[in-house]
């Protein structure tokens, strides 16, 4: 495991940050279909499935199926509150450093 992960890391190139800023560019897009969609759809768990359904169906192939997934998961935290042992989207980040 530890070769697999030596040969995923390396040294940037020109290359891998224009893959980095087209993916931060479809994530930008499917936030802003979200919030858009969420606005009219709702803030429940189902206007958050309708809205990360949307999002996800909008942006094709792969990018669509990370965002839809990050967007559900983020989406059941948000309506779970603080039910899911202390893990919540709404709860205030604590700093590292």
């Amino acid at each position: 495991m530890g070769a697999k992960i030596a040969k995923d890391i390396g040294v940037p190139t020109v290359r891998g940050a224009k893959e980095a800023l087209i993916d931060y560019g479809y994530g930008v897009g499917g936030g802003i279909v979200y919030s858009l969609s969420s606005r009219l759809l709702g803030s429940g768990l189902l206007g958050s499935l309708g809205s990360a359904v949307l999002a996800g169906s909008i942006i094709k192939g792969d990018r669509g199926t990370v965002i839809a997934t990050v967007l559900g998961f983020m989406g059941i935290l948000s309506s779970m509150g603080g039910i899911g042992g202390g893990v919540s989207a709404s709860a205030p980040r604590q700093q590292v450093m």
